[in-house]
């Protein structure tokens, strides 16, 4: 009963915080302007009692995960309660791909037209099996449960990372912990709506079957029977996942114990075999920018014009962010120096970890590679992160070779807590370093919150601003194109596949600023290519203005000066608006009208 009342505290505080979080209330601080003080009050009662839960030594193994649920819960759906509209414009993206699916029965071949959206017709498998799943539930569309996604993901990780974590000790209080610092790490944001957060559970999947049991002589052949349909899922859905996956394979095999060619082999055999007939039209381009990237650790680190966060909010939340990823990967790496024994019998988590930084040499992967190098990561750093905070268990039972080793035992000072049992009450400091773990855990999962949601400024959209970008979609005819200043706004990429999109902020710098200059003759100059019957229309939302002000492009300003440009302009009749936004529709000349 003691380990419940903290838990129902925190979920009751939670509950009470998410009904009076108002999304209107968003600042340069995102979620974190809205959220109540109950909110964190929740969130501290419940990581100190996680933290006494985990660490107590006749504590039912079922209280960590109730404990790591209730996590999940305040951390990914929070956003899905408060906010009445899905969250990230690719997220939007992604479900325009799947309606097309549902609609059409097909994805579009046509990529000299489609652009980067002519890419999803060469990786298809998570639109597929989306679409699928539309049809089994009898959802409308998949806007009506992405908002779910991230806690979704979060929930599909849990299973393959205790697996992991349980294939080097049978020390719960490091795989618990190591899942709680997981959730609380694991802010980078590809947990929503998207190939990636599906393809990174696969992933996670195979690393699990393969520690496990990939060294084994027996059952070889039943194991990579079992292996081939997640590879092949994992190939089939996102470019970058099968190339982590690879690196990683190839690093354990370094060690004699998780040594097994066999995935590793299947795994190129099924990547060459698709890169090479179905995505290979898209390779054609991207090969020349990858080869030109290969080596550029520099550049591939840099982000490009107009992704600098300005303000005080977004440059608050991005070192809180960084803070974050450097506390828990400077955890790790003390865990690794004073725990030699875990170091020599996880060596394969060492090599998971390491291995994923290669990928800086190769690509910038449209500026997010150093995210993405974080969230593989994490797996690995997370364990060693928890054996920093924890104790040395000499009491823990060892397991069998081969699946687990035995408990961290030894001589010499070992985490945060002390070294003898589990709270190593009998030593003169203990119970200061163990209050010093659990205030340092606090406030890891307290950061999570600006990391993950602090922009959320730009990454809301009201339903004012969805009803109108959906009446100009649904208003425009066949062939018609939509200018925006950014592609951060609802629907974006809604009928892809009849109405063409422009963003000028993404254009070169020289463009930007004769858009400033003479933004309505500029912008008309730009929209008149459209033929008839389809229409251009300038579209302005406060999606774009939230993401040009916050990531360094234009200010609000300069942005409503482009705006009563077009709006005093003969060239241009406005067409529709609302508090989200407003619309122009470009007139039509005499020459056009045939």
């Amino acid at each position: 009963m003691g380990a419940a009342l903290p838990l129902v505290g925190a979920l009751a505080l939670w509950q009470y915080a998410v009904l009076r979080t108002e999304p209107a209330e968003l600042g340069g601080f995102g979620l974190l302007d809205a959220l109540p003080a109950a909110y964190w009050a929740a969130l501290a009662l419940l990581t100190g009692g996680f933290w006494h839960c985990v660490r107590a030594p006749r504590r039912g193994g079922g209280w960590p995960l109730t404990y790591v649920l209730g996590l999940l819960l305040m951390e990914r759906a929070t956003q899905a309660l408060v906010y009445p509209t899905p969250l990230y414009a690719w997220a939007w993206k992604h479900d325009a791909v799947v309606d097309h699916l549902l609609t059409e029965g097909r994805l579009e071949t046509t990529g000299e037209r489609l652009g980067d959206m002519a890419v999803y017709d060469q990786w298809p498998g998570f639109f597929a099996a989306q679409a699928a799943l539309v049809r089994l539930t009898g959802a409308q569309d998949a806007a009506a449960y992405m908002a779910w996604w991230p806690l979704v993901s979060g929930l599909l990780l849990l299973a393959p990372l205790v697996l992991v974590y349980r294939t080097f000790t049978r020390d719960r209080r490091i795989v618990w912990t190591a899942v709680w610092l997981f959730c609380v790490a694991n802010w980078v944001g590809q947990d929503y709506f998207s190939p990636q957060s599906l393809a990174f559970a696969l992933y996670l999947g195979v690393i699990a079957i393969v520690l496990r049991h990939g060294a084994r002589r027996e059952g070889r052949v039943l194991l990579t029977a079992l292996l081939v349909p997640l590879i092949v899922a994992i190939v089939v859905s996102h470019q970058l996942t099968p190339v982590m996956l690879g690196a990683g394979l190839a690093a354990l095999c370094l060690t004699r114990r998780h040594r097994s060619w066999a995935p590793l082999v299947t795994l190129v055999v099924v990547f060459l075999a698709w890169n090479l007939t179905v995505s290979l039209p898209f390779l054609r381009e991207a090969v020349p920018e990858m080869v030109r990237a290969f080596g550029d650790v520099r550049g591939n680190l840099e982000t490009g014009y107009g992704s600098t966060p300005t303000g005080t909010g977004p440059v608050t939340v991005s070192w809180v962010a960084r803070m974050l990823s450097g506390a828990v990967l400077l955890l790790a790496a003390l865990g690794v120096l004073r725990r030699k024994a875990l170091r020599n019998r996880a060596r394969p988590l060492m090599l998971l970890a390491g291995a994923p930084l290669l990928m800086l040499v190769a690509n910038d992967y449209g500026s997010e590679m150093i995210f993405r190098v974080l969230l593989f990561m994490l797996p690995g750093a997370c364990f060693f992160a928890a054996a920093a905070l924890l104790p040395r268990d000499a009491r823990a039972e060892p397991a069998s070779a081969g699946v687990a080793g035995a408990a961290d035992a030894g001589s010499g000072s070992g985490g945060f807590g002390g070294a003898g049992g589990f709270g190593g009450a009998g030593r003169p400091g203990a119970r200061r370093r163990t209050v010093a773990a659990g205030a340092a855990l606090t406030v890891l999962t307290a950061a999570f919150v600006p990391a993950y949601a602090g922009k959320d400024r730009l990454s809301y959209f009201p339903p004012e601003e969805v009803e109108l970008v959906r009446q100009v979609i649904d208003g425009a005819p066949r062939g018609s194109l939509v200018v925006a200043a950014h592609r951060n706004y609802p629907l974006a990429y809604a009928s892809y596949w009849d109405v063409g999109h422009y963003w000028f902020l993404e254009d070169a710098k020289s463009h930007v600023e004769e858009v400033l200059d003479d933004p309505a003759g500029t912008l008309a100059r730009d929209m008149s290519g459209v033929a008839p019957p389809g229409r251009a229309y300038f579209l302005l939302t406060r999606g774009q203005i939230a993401n040009s002000e916050m990531n360094g492009m234009l200010g609000a300003d300069e942005l409503r000066h482009i705006e009563r440009s077009v709006a005093a302009s003969p060239l241009f009749e406005r067409t529709g608006g609302n508090s989200a936004g407003v619309v122009y529709e470009l007139r039509r000349t005499t020459g056009d009208s045939s």
